[in-house]
């Protein structure tokens, strides 16, 4: 409850509108206990009376009542109708469509068919034939709202029940033998009272409004009792003379049904479990800077070099290192591998390049990042905008997340090149064409018209090769291109980029997990752990004779054609979490050769033989490694 407390406070307007709704809630609760004057008796001769008279704080209405007390006694009342017509409608709503979305089949069809019936209707139609058809009265207006927001609950709840309903831990629970009955109080119910929490935040409002409604026409509260419906509705005829006698019912529903909303809005992020781990605002264009102390000097010879580059992650009061000081540099024509476990700052150290950390909560806290001896970190956004998918491009994981799902192929690529130089519609439809031929895609001609869901996965990711391709990039960086592919494509793939790379003499930043992929496409590789590289230097070097032992122990996890039965080994423990890291090497507490003075202080990238670099204090010798690998 603290956290969901927390997380509601991060948003401002709902954090207003929930110290608003509780002053005013509060201020009903002890309306009978307040000094104040009988809401309903009449003093003719005090008619009217202007706000700030003597003995009426807000003046009179028409037949010389106080409208202080009508206002105090009137919002309780229409408090206590909106919240009881929303319990009401959520409960008979939800039950509806959990039993139409767990049953299913014709049960479901009828249910829904009903519902759609009654959706058909204008809701405050349906209200009104509903209270004409019942009389007037308060507790018939109740009926009445509630009736007609029935079927809203109903439809939400029936579609995040028919999910749930064929998720495998409630059929766990049917083989299990348990009911019907119990498998929704226990299974089902608990995973729809938060969406059930969300609607009956955000529709309160409404249904103080559409009871203020019926008031306000009559067919709610009956004279002398008051709500704020019914105090608008007596107080229309002096609306010119005397205006203060509709102001002062109207700003409070005002008040009301804004407080409410935008506390339902804070309550619906509040719950959305995808929030929980950053800020509710909305993420910036570019990642935010917090550089502290000069930038390291850029490396010579390099096109793209990162210095020491540091990106955390502030959460709450929580600080995670995700990239803790890498260095890393490729030039023209090179591939670089960046290999490692999951979780090991891979992707963030990519995302970092370019200023794509998401903020918040991502944060550069150090270091810089030189495309050609110019500094990005922190370079304003119209730069980094320019140089996005024209001088650096990225290959994402997920082809079919990135592509436009609405948007054909051709239609994309136009759309990549058109974004940073003008370009004539049949130029770039056969300037797409021509990209989707030099990824090797069949049919090229009739492709550049197909949407991402009609192309295969191989081939949706050579669309997104060729939309990296699309400005004659100076750099790729291919975030795990391969992983979702099956062998055949995964090697064609990787030909495709060798050839690129080759042919126009790309500088490929390659992210990966397979030691297969290294062998044949990389240059270099790069060892990474909890942040920080561990290991650097030749492919070849580093594959036979690993010097670092997280490097080696990753190796002989790798099973090899023709290995007969050999142990394939697994690295004890797991990786440290990024905002608790031990003192000294990360890897320490998982490496069978570690010491104690592995724990004491900062280890350096130290050189290790020709071009290579190891953390380490002890590396693994090449007899070692052989046998580790083996």
């Amino acid at each position: 409850m603290s956290g969901f407390l927390r997380l509601l406070a991060r948003n401002k307007l709902a954090l207003g509108g929930l110290i608003v709704m509780s002053m005013i809630v509060l201020l009903a609760l002890i309306t009978p206990l307040l000094p104040l004057a009988d809401p309903d008796v009449t003093n003719t001769a005090d008619r009217f009376l202007p706000p700030f008279s003597e003995g009426a704080f807000l003046g009179t209405d028409h037949l010389g009542r106080d409208l202080l007390s009508r206002l105090m006694w009137g919002t309780r009342l229409s408090l206590a109708v909106g919240f009881s017509a929303a319990v009401i409608a959520a409960t008979i709503g939800a039950a509806i469509g959990v039993i139409a979305g767990y049953y299913g089949g014709r049960t479901d069809n009828v249910i829904m068919r009903g519902v759609d019936m009654l959706m058909a209707f204008p809701y405050i139609l349906l209200a009104l034939a509903i209270v004409a058809a019942l009389g007037p009265g308060l507790m018939n207006a109740l009926i009445a709202v509630a009736a007609v927001n029935i079927p809203f609950f109903a439809r939400n709840i029936r579609g995040i029940t028919v999910g749930i309903a064929h998720k495998e831990f409630v059929d766990a629970a049917k083989l299990a033998g348990l009911s019907d009955a119990k498998i929704i109080l226990t299974e089902v119910l608990p995973n729809v009272i938060p969406v059930i929490v969300i609607a009956m935040s955000t529709t309160v409002g409404w249904m103080i409004l559409e009871t203020a409604g019926l008031s306000f026409l009559g067919l709610g509260s009956q004279p002398p009792q008051a709500d704020l419906g019914s105090m608008l509705g007596e107080a229309r005829s002096a609306l010119i003379t005397n205006p203060h006698t509709s102001i002062v019912p109207g700003l409070m529903i005002l008040v009301v049904v804004m407080a409410i909303n935008l506390l339902g809005d804070g309550v619906r992020d509040a719950l959305d479990p995808r929030l929980k781990s950053g800020a509710l605002s909305r993420p910036m264009p570019a990642t935010r800077v917090d550089r502290t102390g000069e930038a390291p000097p850029a490396p010579e010879d390099s096109l793209l070099a990162l210095a020491d580059l540091r990106t955390q992650f502030h959460v709450k009061d929580r600080v995670y290192k995700a990239v803790g000081g890498v260095d890393l540099s490729l030039k023209p024509g090179e591939c670089l591998g960046l290999i490692g476990e999951s979780g090991s700052g891979k992707s963030v150290t990519a995302l970092s390049v370019m200023g794509l950390v998401a903020s918040p909560p991502g944060v550069v806290t150090g270091g810089a990042v030189y495309l050609e001896g110019e500094d990005l970190v922190g370079a304003p956004y119209e730069v980094l905008r320019a140089i996005r998918g024209k001088r650096v491009s990225y290959i994402f994981q997920d082809p079919l997340a990135t592509l436009h799902p609405l948007y054909k192929v051709g239609d994309q690529l136009i759309e990549a090149v058109s974004s940073h130089r003008r370009i004539s519609r049949t130029e770039g439809r056969a300037h797409a064409i021509d990209l989707l031929k030099r990824v090797r895609i069949p049919n090229a001609e009739s492709r550049v018209d197909s949407y991402p869901h009609e192309m295969s996965g191989g081939m949706r990711q050579r669309v997104g090769i060729a939309m990296a391709l699309a400005n004659d990039p100076d750099v790729i960086i291919a975030d795990e291109p391969t992983t979702a592919l099956d062998v055949t494509v995964q090697a064609q793939v990787l030909t495709l980029l060798d050839d690129l790379r080759r042919e126009r003499g790309l500088a490929i930043l390659f992210i990966t997990h397979d030691f297969g992929v290294v062998a044949q496409l990389c240059d270099r590789v790069a060892v990474m752990y909890a942040g920080r590289i561990v290991e650097e230097g030749p492919t070849d070097a580093i594959l036979n004779a690993p010097a670092h032992p997280y490097t080696s122990k990753l190796m002989a996890c790798v099973p090899e054609l023709g290995g007969g039965q050999r142990q394939l080994e697994a690295i004890p423990g797991l990786p440290p979490v990024v905002d608790k890291l031990p003192k000294g090497c990360a890897f320490a507490p998982r490496c069978h050769i570690g010491t104690e003075a592995c724990r004491q202080g900062d280890i350096p990238l130290d050189p290790h033989g020709a071009g290579r670099r190891v953390r380490c204090l002890t590396p693994v010798t090449a007899p070692q490694s052989e046998e580790a690998a083996q």
